[in-house]
């Protein structure tokens, strides 16, 4: 990544994961911004910038997407499809991180354009370790995308 801090948007619909995903950061000691989306239709208000989303100062583009599939209202898959197919949005990396360890779940994720797919641990030490390689490789040792068309 180009900028420090990297911006985050974790979108996940559970309570509990959202917290245990935000306390997995907090041990690993990243110093990111972590904007939360409860589910895909705030995910899609936040990245295309709509109703107090517009506001790019406090809800900044992010550099990395955290992203679970299984959600009300609008799924992670269509947050995927429309990501992958705006050209301000398609270069912004997105992680699945899900429960589901589903073949064709993982299929579909690859095939919309995913560019990682996590199945999130059962162990907070387990998740802790998954934080700690997204940190390392997404954020350490990644080389994003030239500035340009995403507005990175």
């Amino acid at each position: 990544m180009d900028r420090f801090p990297a911006h985050i948007l974790l979108v996940e619909d559970s309570p509990m994961d959202v917290e245990l995903t935000l306390d997995a950061f907090r041990q690993v000691r990243l110093q990111n911004e972590i904007q939360v989306a409860n589910n895909g239709q705030e995910a899609l208000d936040y990245l295309f910038g709509i109703g107090d989303c517009a506001d790019r100062q406090k809800y900044p583009m992010p550099d990395l997407i955290l992203l679970d599939l299984k959600m009300p209202k609008v799924d992670g898959y269509e947050v995927l499809r429309r990501i992958k197919n705006t050209p301000i949005l398609k270069r912004i990396p997105v992680i699945i991180l899900t429960s589901s360890k589903e073949e064709g779940d993982r299929a579909l994720s690859y095939d919309i354009g995913a560019n990682s797919y996590l199945v999130k641990p059962v162990s907070f030490e387990g998740f802790l370790g998954v934080v700690g390689h997204i940190a390392d490789y997404w954020l350490t040792l990644n080389v994003g995308p030239p500035e340009g068309e995403n507005g990175n």
